[in-house]
Parts: structure tokens; C-alpha cells; sequence
């Protein structure tokens, strides 16, 4: 049987900083390799599958609001492990509105 992934918290760790990124589809949007929609996040200009959380928990990825079709911007707490962000916190911020 396969371990699965640890799952980010629900809360940051309030002595790690929390650092603004981009999320979305890493193949839809950030061009990454494969054939399925699984979530990644661009960090520093660079593009990582992410672990701790999944493209499912956060809505219809093919809604027109959804991950493969948008770039979101999202707070995390993690590291890189084998080219993959680790989440041990994963929040989406609210989309910006726009302005006249």
C-alpha cells in the first residue's frame, strides 16, 4: 500500500514565514509535464507539483474560475523536496478585484 502525502494545516506555523505564490493547473497553466490536472505551485519563477493538498480540494479545476483555467495566488509554508513543494500550509487568497 501506497504512504500517502502529509496534509498541509489548516493554520501557519507562526514562527515560519508565509510566502505569496502562484497556483494553479502545473500543466494547464505553469507547463509542466503530463497528461492529467494536478495542482503546482511558480516560486521564485519556478514552477513544483505541490504535495499536502490536491486540485480537487479546492473546487472544479475545469470551472471557468477554476486552476486549469486561471492563475491563482495562494500563501504557503513548505520546502522543495526532489523538486516538489511539500505544503505543510496552503491557502488561497481571495481573487483581486478590478477597478475602473
Amino acid at each position: 500500500m501506497a504512504q500517502s502525502a502529509p496534509k498541509a494545516s489548516v493554520a501557519p506555523d507562526k514562527t515560519k514565514s508565509l510566502q505569496v505564490v502562484e497556483a494553479s493547473c502545473g500543466q494547464c497553466q505553469l507547463g509542466l509535464p503530463g497528461k492529467s490536472c494536478d495542482l503546482a505551485i511558480r516560486l521564485n519563477g519556478h514552477a513544483y507539483f505541490l504535495d499536502g493538498t490536491n486540485i480537487d480540494s479546492h473546487g472544479d479545476a475545469h470551472a471557468k474560475d477554476g486552476f486549469c483555467q486561471k492563475i491563482r495566488r495562494a500563501e504557503v509554508q513548505g520546502e522543495v523536496v526532489d523538486n516538489r513543494f511539500v505544503a505543510t500550509y496552503f491557502r488561497l487568497l481571495p481573487e483581486l478585484t478590478k477597478t475602473r
